[in-house]
């Protein structure tokens, strides 16, 4: 008897019907499982050649400096000839360099219009930046311009300044200095620069992968100045598709090493000038880099003292502490550059 009941199932499964039935069962199964593999393939392929064609868009329309405006209703009815202009600092993107305008908004929209410095994923080169600034000036018929350099966008801001005077006759009111290095030296992963300077020198260009790990570990060392969770936003921008590539971020560096602060002294007319920073900051050496600026723009300078203590992470980060800098900033264009009082409409002409 038990030897039947084994032997059964297997003359049922040797009758014609049950093996047709079974290559029916089995063609079913593959064609649920092809449909889904199609369908799960076809959406990877759609995500993949969207973000290909996002990518390759964006990194077109950024082959060029660009002067990204930022509408503010308020300051574009009342400043119709003022703006203000962010430098913005190493390896910060277009999108970066907007958000720290917005954050900072009531505290600049009182003088100026927003716009920011969008440097070329081609390199950095001043001649172009210099072009697109003037451009932008002249398309505006502004009058009245006001620098803000974040961290190493300082020195350019100075440069600028510099040769829109000389070659165009245009004087900036004001150029503020947020944590800016005066010379590699104040940079305090000075070595760090010299392998990459060299690099980029004699040709060699970074790729993501080696980038990516830098860009991680940098931050992490530097954990006391940054909470995880903007270690892990600033890591993640820097390998999105809007990230500054890695030509322009070696060409930043290469501009950093060579920076020679002493070439813009006596070149910036009656421009004013303001160093905030704080004693904190881990990237820059605050007390070397303010008074090497203080020492050799003592004919600009108006103000030295004001600290951004409490800012986190401690270099330059208006973005991250608006309300850390809103007051300072707020405090400098009070000073000096105040409000005409009296009048239904507030202008600063």
């Amino acid at each position: 008897m038990p030897y039947r009941e084994e032997a059964e199932p297997l003359e049922e499964r040797r009758r014609p019907g049950a093996e047709q039935a079974r290559l029916l069962a089995d063609a079913a199964a593959l064609k649920r499982f092809s449909r889904r593999g199609f369908l799960t393939g076809a959406g990877l392929s759609t995500v993949l050649a969207a973000d290909m064609l996002f990518t390759r868009r964006v990194q077109a329309e950024r082959r060029v400096n660009k002067i990204l405006q930022v509408p503010d209703d308020f300051a574009d009815a009342y400043y119709p000839n003022a703006s203000w202009f962010l430098f913005p600092g190493f390896k910060t993107s277009w999108e970066e360099a907007q958000w720290i305008l917005n954050a900072l908004r009531g505290a600049l929209n009182k003088r100026g219009q927003l716009a920011a410095v969008g440097y070329s994923n081609q390199g950095l080169d001043i001649d172009r930046v210099v072009t697109a600034v003037i451009e932008y000036v002249r398309a505006r018929k502004l009058t009245k311009l006001y620098f803000y350099g974040h961290s190493f966008g300082g020195m350019v801001a100075t440069q600028v300044a510099a040769r829109l005077r000389e070659l165009y006759g245009v004087e900036v009111e004001f150029i503020l200095l947020d944590s800016t290095p005066y010379s590699r030296s104040d940079v305090l992963d000075e070595s760090w620069f010299d392998g990459v300077v060299l690099l980029y020198e004699s040709g060699f260009r970074f790729p993501s992968v080696l980038r990516g790990g830098y860009e991680l570990g940098e931050r992490v060392i530097h954990k006391d100045e940054r909470t995880w969770r903007q270690i892990i936003d600033q890591s993640w921008e820097q390998l999105s598709p809007i990230a500054p590539s890695s030509v322009l971020i070696q060409s930043e560096s290469a501009y950093i090493y060579h920076f020679d602060g002493s070439r813009f002294v006596d070149r910036l007319g009656g421009t004013r000038m303001a160093y905030i920073g704080n004693p904190n900051d881990r990237t820059v050496r605050y007390p070397a880099a303010r008074g090497a600026w203080s020492v050799a723009f003592a004919g600009n300078m108006v103000s030295t003292d004001l600290q951004t203590e409490g800012a986190l992470p401690a270099h330059a980060s208006p973005g991250w502490s608006p309300l850390v800098y809103r007051p300072i900033v707020e405090k400098l264009m009070d000073e000096f550059f105040p409000l005409p009082r009296g009048g239904s409409k507030v202008s600063v002409f």
